[in-house]
C-alpha cells in the first residue's frame, strides 16, 4: 500500500493491536489454560460460559484439540507453559483420536473419552496437519513429522478424488458416504499444504494445492459474480459465506504460489462485491450467509467473530487500506472483545445472541493478529 495511507493510521493502529494482542495474552490465553482445560483428558472443554464454567460436555472433537495445539505452540517461548501445553494437546491428539483399526483420526469422542462418532472428515484432517506443521517447526521433533507425513498420506490415499478434490466426510473404514467435496473442509486443507510449504519443501504437497486451487476455481466459483460458493456449482439452495470469501482471499493474496492464479483472480475481483453485500457500513459487521444472487435477502444475518477477524485479515493485503484496516480493528475490539472474553456472535439486531466461548475460536484470533503484525512491521 503507499506509504502515505498506511503512516496517517500507523501510531493509532499501533497502539490499538497492541491493546488487542495484550487482551488476546492476559484474558483469552489463559481461560484455555485453567477453566477451559480438562485435566483428566488433557484435553479444552469445547466451551466456557460467559462466567468462564465450562459448558456440560457432550463431546470432544479431534479438530479442536488440533486448533489448541495450533494455539499454543505459536505462543512458546511467549507464555509460560505453552511449551508443555502444546506437547499434552499433541499426545492427547494421539491417544483419543487415533483409529489404531482403520488409520487416520476420527471425529470425537464421549465426555468420559471414549470413541463417539467415528467417521472421518476432511476438515478434522486439514486441522490435524495444519498444527503439526506449526508444531514442528517449532520443536523439530520426529515424532511430530511423522504424524504430519501420516496425514499427508491419508489425506492423499483415503481423500483425493483424482480431480484436485477431496471427499468431505467417509465412514470409520474409509468407505464413501457420497458427501462430495465441500468449501470449508478445502480451504481449510489448503491452509494445511500452505503451512506445511512453509516449514519444508515438499513438491507433492504443491503439486496437490496447486491442482486442488485449480480445481475450486472450475468447480466452486459463481460465473456471475466470481463469488467462490460453499457447495459446487449445479448443488440445490447453494450460498456464499463473507467471512470464508475473506479467510481464502488471504490464503491466496499471501502466498507468492497462488497469488495470481484464477482462484485468487476471482476472489480479487469479487472481493468489493462481497463488501457491498456482506459487511454493514454502519457497523462493519461481517454477514454469516448471503444468496449469490445480490438482489435476494441474507440467508444469515448473523455476527460471527471469526468472520469479523477474516475481513480485518484480509484487508492487510489490500491496496490503500490504512482506513479500513484501522475502522475493522475498532469493530472488532468494541463489538465483539470484553474484559472477560469475547461475543461469539451477535444476531441480525447487533445484540449479543451467543454468550459462550468456544476453544476453537482463539484459533481465529491468533491467525488475525498475526497478519496484523505482519502488516505493521
Amino acid at each position: 500500500m503507499p506509504q502515505a495511507s498506511r503512516s496517517a493510521s500507523l501510531p493509532e493502529m499501533t497502539a490499538l493491536f497492541g491493546q488487542v494482542q495484550q487482551h488476546f495474552l492476559d484474558v483469552i490465553v489463559p481461560l484455555w489454560q485453567g477453566p477451559g482445560w480438562n485435566a483428566d483428558l488433557a484435553l479444552p472443554f469445547e466451551a466456557l460460559d460467559a462466567a468462564h464454567s465450562p459448558l456440560p460436555p457432550q463431546r470432544y472433537r479431534a479438530m479442536a484439540c488440533a486448533r489448541q495445539l495450533y494455539l499454543f505452540a505459536g505462543l512458546i517461548g511467549q507464555v509460560e507453559g505453552a511449551e508443555a501445553r502444546a506437547a499434552a494437546l499433541f499426545r492427547s491428539l494421539q491417544r483419543h483420536f487415533h483409529d489404531a483399526e482403520h488409520g487416520g483420526w476420527f471425529y470425537s469422542i464421549d465426555p468420559q473419552g471414549k470413541p463417539l462418532d467415528r467417521r472421518k472428515d476432511l476438515y478434522t484432517h486439514a486441522f490435524i496437519l495444519f498444527a503439526c506443521a506449526h508444531y514442528w517447526d517449532k520443536v523439530r521433533e520426529p515424532l511430530v513429522e511423522s504424524t504430519l507425513d501420516a496425514a499427508l498420506e491419508i489425506i492423499a490415499r483415503r481423500f483425493a478424488t483424482g480431480d484436485g478434490l477431496y471427499e468431505a466426510c467417509l465412514e470409520p473404514d474409509w468407505i464413501t458416504l457420497e458427501t462430495g467435496p465441500l468449501q470449508n473442509p478445502l480451504m481449510h486443507l489448503a491452509e494445511a499444504f500452505l503451512a506445511t510449504l512453509a516449514v519444508r519443501e515438499d513438491a507433492a504437497v504443491q503439486q496437490a494445492l496447486t491442482e486442488l486451487c485449480t480445481a475450486m476455481h472450475a468447480r466452486f466459483i459463481d460465473p456471475q459474480q466470481s463469488v467462490l460458493l460453499e457447495k459446487p456449482l449445479g448443488a440445490v439452495d447453494n450460498w456464499y459465506e463473507p467471512g470464508h470469501q475473506f479467510e481464502w482471499y488471504f490464503l491466496l493474496a499471501s502466498s507468492p504460489l497462488l497469488r495470481g492464479s484464477k482462484l485468487h483472480g476471482a476472489l480479487e475481483q469479487s472481493f468489493a462485491f462481497t463488501e457491498r453485500h456482506g459487511v454493514e457500513p454502519a457497523t462493519s459487521a461481517v454477514l454469516a450467509m448471503l444468496d449469490p444472487q445480490p438482489e435476494r435477502p441474507a440467508k444469515d444475518s448473523t455476527q460471527r467473530i471469526w468472520a469479523q477477524a477474516e475481513y480485518l485479515r484480509a484487508l492487510t493485503l489490500r491496496p490503500d487500506a490504512g482506513a479500513a484496516v484501522l475502522r475493522q480493528l475498532q469493530a472488532l475490539q468494541q463489538r465483539f472483545l470484553h474484559e472477560g472474553g469475547w461475543h461469539e456472535c451477535r444476531d441480525a439486531d447487533g445484540d449479543v445472541s451467543r454468550k459462550d466461548m468456544p476453544s476453537t475460536t482463539p484459533y481465529h484470533l491468533a491467525t488475525c493478529y498475526r497478519g496484523l503484525a505482519d502488516y505493521l512491521n
